[in-house]
């Protein structure tokens, strides 16, 4: 269960282990880690130069050239020290710091170099060719823009040095590592290979932060830390988030063992949002799932999907888990609906229209907030921007605060979509899904995804547990598909259940 720490968290964190050991010792063992994973990458991927001498690589060193743009920071400092620990692995190291350095440690981190016969230079070198460039400028602390020399760089990174790979120690240099985005909008250099330090941050699996990151590499320096349990409140989402949904089935079962999910909504011409939904709810383990569908009352049939029961006004029976709002417009019938689905007596999820009802009439708001059943909200950014009577733009920009802040408003489990789906609690709980691709960004994902969710709801005592199962999954299948376009929303439930029984199977 891997923890995620926002910037705060990381603070208390580093200024706890730093009071019980010597000054200094988090600046080696990062630089030290730091050197590990770079030798690791270097040899798992032949450095620009040409291919490693297996015999000759590691203590012995192949002689790889790297360059380490080192910052006047912390983060500069483990430059410094991941500087010593290359060379003695048989690298040669030069390090790039036209600035003093700033903090105690860093100092003493670059004295060392220096007293080891290190090369420091201010100007980047014209000619030389390096295998690899380390980005040890900036960490968590950046607040500004990247501009003058550090931005400078970075572009020479880019533009000098192409095809050569970028390791940056604890993210890339102007990555925001609470929100994944580039401060101020400008970019830093992207890297191949992210060495993090402490913990995992957030901002590594959002935004900018999918595309600059590369590999990620997290090193928690030997420190263990009682007090981080109650205050780090991210977690990576994944199977161990969802334990019980791992389990086989006993042999002595039946259909009503796995309970009935409701789905309503569909009004005219969106007849398929509910139907899609209903299919995925009954492909991943359902017993039984009813179909209202409110714009094809005639409808006798799903002929795709003949195990479905629909069943025109129906709504939910207590107990039963609710899906509403896939395809159900705005009209007076679905403001009258969702008034009367509000008030269901059992789990629910609110997806798609009904949350923008929701968003704009106050009357369902209440009832949204009267309810004692579970609750669960699926919007996409735009939604949760009508939500939070904020832009879609607001929402974007800090992912994590704008679901955390929609479940405390509306007492209900959100599930804000898009890349690195963020799933918050009321409780002020969080988890980012790391799953998904660009395959799934076509018309009807997100209603298999409420029925999806559904099913396991009717399957999991635990509806966080549900929520988080079912997300992965989701989007597990995109990664099955194996490509970035050509998978429809009415096969993404089948590849999410191949992904499930695969968990099943370890």
């Amino acid at each position: 269960m891997q923890t995620l720490y926002r910037t705060k968290e990381l603070r208390n964190r580093e200024n706890r282990a730093r009071a019980g050991l010597p000054p200094g010792t988090l600046m080696q063992r990062a630089g030290d880690a730091a050197a590990r994973a770079i030798d690791a990458f270097l040899r798992a991927a032949p450095p620009a130069g040409g291919p490693v001498d297996a015999q000759t690589s590691g203590a012995a060193g192949h002689g790889a050239a790297i360059l380490l743009l080192c910052g006047a920071g912390d983060n500069g400092g483990d430059g410094f020290v991941c500087a010593l620990a290359l060379r003695q692995l048989g690298y040669r190291c030069t390090c790039w710091a036209p600035m003093a350095s700033a903090s105690a440690d860093a100092q003493s981190a670059r004295q060392r170099w220096q007293a080891a016969s290190g090369a420091i230079v201010s100007t980047l070198p014209a000619q030389d060719h390096f295998d690899c460039i380390v980005d040890a400028l900036l960490g968590i602390g950046v607040r500004r823009p990247l501009d003058g020399a550090l931005l400078a760089a970075l572009r020479w990174t880019e533009q000098r040095a192409p095809g050569v790979p970028v390791v940056a120690l604890d993210l890339p240099s102007g990555l925001d590592g609470d929100t994944g985005e580039w401060v101020g909008g400008v970019a830093g250099a992207p890297a191949a290979l992210t060495v993090t330090f402490l913990g995992d941050k957030p901002g590594l699996h959002l935004r900018d932060g999918l595309l600059a990151v590369g590999r990620l590499q997290v090193e928690d320096l030997d420190v263990t830390d009682a007090a981080d349990a109650p205050s780090a409140l991210g977690r990576l989402n994944g199977p161990a988030l969802f334990p019980s949904l791992l389990a086989r089935r006993a042999p002595d079962v039946n259909k009503g063992s796995y309970g009935t999910v409701a789905v309503c909504g569909g009004a005219a011409g969106m007849a398929g949002a509910v139907l899609l939904a209903g299919r995925a709810a009954l492909r991943m383990g359902a017993g039984k799932v009813f179909v209202d569908c409110m714009g094809a009352p005639e409808l006798p049939v799903d002929p795709m999907q003949p195990d479905l029961m629909l069943q025109a006004g129906r709504g939910p029976a207590a107990g039963e888990v609710l899906v509403a709002g896939c395809g159900m417009g705005s009209a007076a019938v679905a403001i009258e609906r969702l008034g009367k689905w509000l008030g269901h007596e059992g789990p629910a999820l609110y997806d798609a229209d009904a949350l923008n009802l929701l968003a704009g009439n106050a009357a369902l708001r209440a009832l949204l907030l009267s309810r004692t059943h579970p609750s669960v909200l699926t919007p996409h950014p735009g939604e949760a921007g009508r939500l939070l009577q904020i832009s879609t733009a607001d929402v974007q920009r800090d992912r994590v605060a704008s679901a955390l802040r929609l479940a405390a408003e509306t007492k209900a489990i959100i599930v804000l979509k898009g890349a690195g789906t963020v799933m918050a609690d009321p409780s002020g709980h969080y988890a980012i899904n790391p799953t998904g691709g660009p395959a799934l960004s076509s018309a009807g994902t997100g209603d298999v995804l409420a029925g999806m969710i559904g099913a396991l709801m009717a399957q999991c005592e635990d509806t966080l547990s549900a929520v988080r199962g079912a997300v992965w999954l989701h989007g597990r299948a995109a990664q099955l598909h194996g490509g970035d376009v050509g998978l429809v929303a009415s096969e993404v439930a089948a590849l999410s259940v191949r992904a499930w029984l695969d968990l099943r199977a370890v």
